[in-house]
């Protein structure tokens, strides 16, 4: 596989770039903070499997400029493109009397707008390489909405929706999108304390290993959405 995984720096992201060049496959992670590409691809190019290669850029997803140029990098190194993972995302929790037109716009482009960029701009590499994989990581809180966090649910909701009209759109060009919606999740996003337990959390590799299945299923099937959640609560 010729792959880009936004958000590729850590949690999710880096656990899914892990696994696909674990296979063999090749793989361009993006990430906003250079430092943390640049150890994102020490760290993965020491797992690699033989034959595998890793690529990275720094590039804010809400970079239009940027985030196109960073895919035509990735076909210019790997020769196609053939699967994306939109992964990269952010969250602020604060009620929304209180919330900043900068913290919403944060959580709506990076989650929302950043995934239709790269969608936009990979389709017709996708399209070109015959078919492949656009997976986009939403959650949970696509449907189950809390308090606190409306631009993220909000995002999160509008992510499964852009997904479902996208899989319509290209089904017929060989074209399979899914939107895994995952749970409880113990990565550095949920910000967990000291004293919390965190064990009962699904973790990177879960989700990782959900994306991996996805990419392993026969041509004839779409699994369009996947739910995943932790098999019990703390």
């Amino acid at each position: 596989m010729n792959a880009l995984v936004t958000g590729g720096t850590k949690g999710i992201g880096f656990a899914i770039a892990e696994a696909m060049l674990a296979t063999g496959g090749k793989v361009m992670i993006t990430g906003r903070d250079e430092g943390r590409v640049k150890q994102a691809l020490t760290a993965l190019a020491k797992s690699a499997a033989t034959g595998a290669q890793v690529i990275g850029a720094t590039v804010d997803v809400r970079n239009r400029e940027g985030l196109e140029a960073a895919i035509d990098r990735a076909v210019s190194t790997f020769g196609t493109l053939d699967t994306l993972i939109n992964n990269a995302g952010v969250g602020t929790f604060v009620d929304v009397e209180n919330m900043s037109d900068e913290a919403w716009h944060q959580v709506i482009d990076t989650n929302l707008t950043g995934v239709f960029y790269a969608t936009r701009a990979s389709i017709p590499h996708l399209k070109r390489a015959g078919g492949g994989w656009i997976i986009n990581i939403a959650s949970l809180a696509g449907r189950n909405y809390f308090a606190n966090a409306a631009a993220y649910c909000a995002s999160k909701a509008g992510l499964v929706a852009f997904s479902e009209a996208v899989m319509l759109e290209v089904r017929n060009d060989n074209i399979r999108v899914s939107c895994v919606m995952p749970g409880s999740v113990d990565t550095e996003f949920s910000h967990p304390t000291k004293s919390e337990d965190s064990s009962w959390k699904l973790t990177a590799d879960d989700i990782a290993e959900v994306v991996m299945d996805l990419l392993r299923h026969p041509k004839r099937s779409l699994p369009s959405k996947v739910e995943i959640r932790p098999s019990r609560t703390k």
